[in-house]
């Protein structure tokens, strides 16, 4: 008689249950860790729950530039509208690309909803205009007033085409200060000689007074137009603090192109300030702009190219800047009323071609080349949706949301703890060990993408409650089964795992994949429902491989599980299991024994 082939040893989470367990402790100890670590023990809360404006933008494709709406030219809209926003004093705004076409911008409570609306949707300005004067950041004392002139590091410099090199592309260098205000308040008064702008009124001379005194009496002197306008820009300039965000944010703000203007700039790590021209040059004369290498200094550049009317002024502007001195021979290059660059002139540039170089990096140069050409936002956006949550509002719906998950996962664990008694032990702390994992990894991934949990997403992870305890469910109804069949514990924990693990991994893949195709085709807050939907699915299935199987392998070798109790929610008799049959075997003369029932073995492996 042939002896009986040996079993195959259980492999894996099967075998060596202990070895699973182990995993999935270190992971959540690692989570748990980086939490701590990266002092985010909370998960970022959205706008509806935080309280604050939430602005959806969708961009318009533009007759005859059917490509227009791409990844490169929306990511440059974010960068754009993040800069207006930062630049109203909100530095926790979020602004991001979802799907497409569409931007999200989530501006904490705080701010007004009006101004908010007309920073995100309206064109970018950009404007060239000669520079006057510059100073440190700083308030001037009333002692010392800015003097137009520099000293110390050189100017930054532009080139034309083929003309010699330049020097830098970051903001100008300080400036010295001096005991008179008389240079600087010269210089203002010929920049407010623009066309249009009143001039100063010549005094009369002796002889003109004697004959005006013939025909009418002399009248009172009072100041001129442009003198006025010359003193009040000298005591805006000088009490300017560009180092205080509040007044960066107004700077320069809603003046019209011909006028002369203050700006603030990024001077590496510190702000600068400066008084402006008339501008010369707007955004609308620049055809291209774009980072490049020099293919001589091997060193970043940023290329300019004007349209017809914009090199006709370009050329007239730099003719008129290289004949000055420091800092007049510059030009500033202004952004939504900051000043981005203000390279130097030697020479009238002309031929439509221009380039800054120097000191450049290739993220500077492409940055300031996307500014330069796209200034203006390279796209037309319209309104989607705007939705504003009062903290009130926002901390009530989070309370609602919490006590709806609470009452959620109560109604599943009485259920299962009146159906399924000892097992439901199981579950529940199955269900804690997700809940861990989902939410360590949201707090992460608040600081680490930018994760806001909405309320959306916390009706996904009330929903996942349901979805991880069907896995469970069905697990235990395949182990149930075997047991009605007449195996024992041991073996039908074993026999029942690749039946239940088939229907777990199909039931979880199709929730998986209704979540991925929601995400893409939705925009806003449904993307939270979808995102928190299918990160709670993918938990669930690492939850039943590592943690929920290998615990049941484990407490199917204890008394209490193994012999049947009745609380244990494997009991045959309430189970309504079969006698366990023999095993047939062959006899002598070749024919086969009969099955005979056997009593039940509860310890029969």
């Amino acid at each position: 008689m042939a002896a009986p082939k040996k079993g195959r040893r259980p492999t894996g989470a099967q075998g060596r249950p202990g070895r699973a367990l182990a995993i999935i402790l270190i992971a959540m100890v690692a989570l748990t860790a980086g939490m701590f670590l990266t002092k985010q023990t909370t998960p970022r809360l959205g706008i509806d729950l935080a309280g604050g404006t939430s602005i959806t933008l969708k961009a318009k494709s533009e007759p005859g530039k059917p490509d227009a709406v791409n990844e490169t030219n929306m990511n440059t809209a974010v960068g754009i509208i993040e800069r207006r926003v930062n630049g109203l004093g909100v530095s926790e705004a979020e602004v991001q690309t979802q799907g497409r076409d569409h931007i999200i911008v989530n501006i904490p409570r705080g701010m007004n909803e009006q101004q908010a609306r007309q920073q995100v949707g309206t064109t970018a300005q950009l404007y060239f205009r000669p520079v006057l004067a510059f100073a440190d950041g700083a308030p001037v004392t009333p002692q010392t007033t800015p003097s137009p002139s520099t000293s110390g590091a050189p100017s930054p410099s532009a080139s034309g085409s083929g003309a010699p090199k330049a020097e830098s592309g970051k903001p100008g260098s300080s400036a010295t200060p001096s005991s008179s205000a008389t240079s600087q308040g010269r210089v203002l008064s010929e920049a407010l000689k623009a066309p249009g702008a009143p001039s100063p009124s010549p005094s009369p001379s002796a002889s003109e007074s004697k004959k005006a005194d013939d025909k009418a009496p002399t009248p009172v002197p009072t100041p001129s137009g442009a003198d006025a306008a010359v003193a009040d820009l000298q005591a805006k300039f000088a009490a300017l603090d560009c180092n205080d965000e509040k007044q960066r944010a107004t700077v320069g703000k809603d003046v019209k192109p011909e006028d002369p203007t203050l700006a603030c700039g990024k001077r590496g790590n510190t702000w600068g300030k400066w008084v402006l021209g008339p501008a010369a040059v707007n955004g609308q004369d620049v055809d291209n702009a774009k980072g490049a290498i020099n293919p001589q200094s091997a060193q970043w550049i940023v290329t300019m190219q004007f349209t017809d009317k914009g090199a006709d002024k370009f050329a007239k502007v730099t003719g008129e800047l290289a004949t000055k001195q420091p800092p007049q021979n510059q030009f500033a290059i202004v952004l939504d009323g900051q000043v981005i660059s203000d390279p130097s002139v030697s020479q009238a540039l002309t031929g439509g071609n221009a380039e800054i170089s120097g000191g450049f990096t290739q993220q500077s140069a492409q940055d300031l080349g996307n500014m330069l050409s796209y200034g203006a936002l390279p796209l037309s956006f319209q309104e989607d949706s705007v939705t504003t949550v009062t903290p009130a509002l926002g901390s009530e719906q989070l309370k609602a949301g919490l006590i709806a998950g609470a009452i959620g996962l109560a109604l599943v664990v009485i259920y299962l703890l009146v159906y399924y008694r000892g097992l439901a032990f199981i579950a529940i702390i199955s269900l804690l060990v997700s809940a861990v994992l989902t939410y360590t990894i949201m707090a992460l991934l608040g600081k680490g993408i930018g994760f806001a949990l909405n309320l959306p997403a916390v009706c996904g992870a009330i929903v996942a409650i349901g979805i991880t305890a069907d896995s469970f469910i069905v697990y235990f109804e395949r182990i149930r089964d075997e047991i009605r069949e007449g195996r024992t514990l041991r073996p039908a924990v074993e026999r029942a795992w690749p039946r239940a693990r088939r229907t777990i991994l199909v039931s979880d893949f199709v929730s998986f994949l209704a979540a991925a195709v929601l995400f893409i085709v939705t925009v806003g807050k449904v993307q939270g429902f979808a995102f928190t939907l299918g990160l709670t699915t993918l938990l669930d299935v690492v939850v039943v491989f590592l943690f929920t199987k290998p615990v049941m392998t484990l407490l199917a070798r204890t008394k209490f599980f193994s012999s049947g109790h009745p609380w244990s929610g494997l009991d045959p008799k309430r189970l309504g299991a079969k006698p366990p049959l023999r095993r047939s075997r062959r006899t002598g003369g070749g024919a086969t024994a009969a099955a005979v029932p056997a009593p039940v073995d509860a310890k029969e492996a």
